[in-house]
């Protein structure tokens, strides 16, 4: 499945290991790579870290958009 394609991707354009990324987010490298690999569902806050990381929206990692900018917050 290829969920998370998008997040792999930002990851290792960015030459962060998983186990970097999942220092940032708080959880084990386990965690985060059954999170990428869609081996278990991402909690909507891990998605919200990742995008806020990599300075794109959410709609950007889920491949809802091909335009990679945040949205201007309210």
């Amino acid at each position: 499945m290829k969920r998370y394609k998008r997040i792999r991707d930002l990851r290792e354009d960015s030459d962060i290991t998983q186990t970097k990324m999942a220092e940032k987010l708080n959880i084990s490298q386990r965690t985060y790579s059954r999170y990428e690999n869609a081996d278990s569902l991402m909690p909507l806050d891990i998605l919200v870290q990742i995008a806020d990381i990599h300075g794109v929206s959410i709609d950007y990692l889920l491949e809802r958009t091909d335009v990679p900018g945040m949205y201007p917050r309210r």
